[in-house]
């Protein structure tokens, strides 16, 4: 007579595989929930008028909501010119990330592939670098640029920065991990390194050029203390020291505040929505080859 064998207990495979996938969803749904809640909040309070702004219990959605906020901000000749900030920001912002990629993807195709003698500890002195704390370059700097005649201008905040050891490593490791054989096959067909650098592998590296644009964009348009610094009449600030000047002399009204902050995050969300792509790409080939 055959006997059965008694049932397992626990969930099957499939059962275990949808409690992982619905718990998956519900961490990634939290985290977004997390990342969202202070844009939300942001816009919301910029909606506000300057007592409900600071009302307790706070509220999400206005109950009277008003662009008085917007109109006191972005009004022609105010005290706060906002727009001219954000003008010389977008301005500062797009020029530095220019010369980041073409000071970085040159350096980075020489490092990855061009011999030259101590070409290793060239490149280990410049990965050296990204160990110095910034801030302890901030006088030398400020005397260079002071000697320059760039201060109070947006060379100030555009220039020193343009040639940085990130971007030299984060392109280095892209090229690397280009086919040699396709450079290889391109000099042999008579190519020298100017013309298979701009015909070849700049063509091949949009995904890692968009990201290190991006992430220079960034970086020069969230600055704050260096161009606290080197930057000194209220129509030349641009945002991060024009808003800390906005909080003073607006007694920090929030729903003003929150206004300039909504205004200084438009530019970045357009540029990652239409850069995302791109940005997911360049970080996860980036990685392939040291």
């Amino acid at each position: 007579m055959a006997t059965v064998a008694p049932r397992q207990g626990g969930l099957g495979p499939d059962a275990r595989h949808r409690i992982k996938t619905i718990a998956f969803y519900t961490a990634l749904t939290l985290l977004a929930v997390i990342f969202v809640a202070p844009l939300v909040w942001m816009i919301s309070t910029s909606f506000k008028d300057e007592v409900e702004a600071v009302a307790r219990p706070p509220t999400w959605i206005p109950k009277t909501p008003t662009t008085e906020g917007y109109d006191r901000v972005l009004q022609t000749g105010s005290e706060t010119p906002v727009l001219r900030w954000l003008l010389n920001s977008i301005v500062a912002a797009l020029v530095h990330s220019v010369l980041v990629v073409l000071t970085a993807s040159a350096a980075a195709y020489a490092f990855a592939h061009m011999e030259f003698r101590g070409r290793k500890l060239l490149f280990g002195l410049v990965i050296a670098t990204l160990f110095v704390p910034p801030i302890i370059l901030i006088v030398p700097n400020y005397q260079i640029v002071s000697y320059l005649g760039w201060l109070d201008s947006l060379a100030a905040v555009i220039i020193p920065g343009a040639a940085g050891a990130f971007g030299v490593f984060f392109m280095r490791q892209f090229f690397s991990a280009l086919p040699r054989d396709l450079l290889d096959a391109a000099a042999v067909d008579g190519a020298n390194d100017w013309q298979i650098f701009r015909r070849i592998v700049l063509p091949l590296s949009k995904p890692a050029l968009a990201t290190l644009t991006v992430l220079s964009f960034l970086t020069n348009w969230n600055e704050f203390l260096w161009s606290l610094f080197v930057l000194f009449s209220p129509e030349r600030l641009t945002l991060p020291p024009g808003l800390a000047t906005m909080q003073r002399a607006v007694a920090i009204n929030y729903n003003l505040v929150m206004v300039g902050g909504v205004v200084a995050s438009i530019p970045v969300l357009m540029l990652f929505v239409f850069a995302q792509r791109f940005i997911i790409e360049g970080i996860s080939r980036t990685g392939i080859k040291g």
